[in-house]
């Protein structure tokens, strides 16, 4: 099993927005994206250099995706 990398807000908008996710708007440290299919599909993802991985795990369920489709967008 593949350990949960360690990623940075940057990268990892980055890889949502290679799945369809766009920059919405900004709330303080939050950044929020939404899907250009259906803009109910939301996600806020914390401005930090280092997510934690709960964190990470938790945007990756609500984005539908698994570890390995991450690593593969990467």
């Amino acid at each position: 099993m593949t350990k949960m990398p360690v990623l940075s807000a940057t990268k990892l908008i980055a890889a949502l927005t290679k799945l369809g996710y766009e920059l919405d708007h900004q709330t303080g440290s939050h950044i929020i994206l939404r899907h250009h299919d259906s803009p109910h599909r939301r996600l806020t993802i914390p401005n930090h250099r280092e997510i934690a991985r709960g964190t990470l795990k938790s945007i990756m369920r609500q984005a539908g995706i698994n570890l390995d489709q991450l690593l593969e967008i990467l």
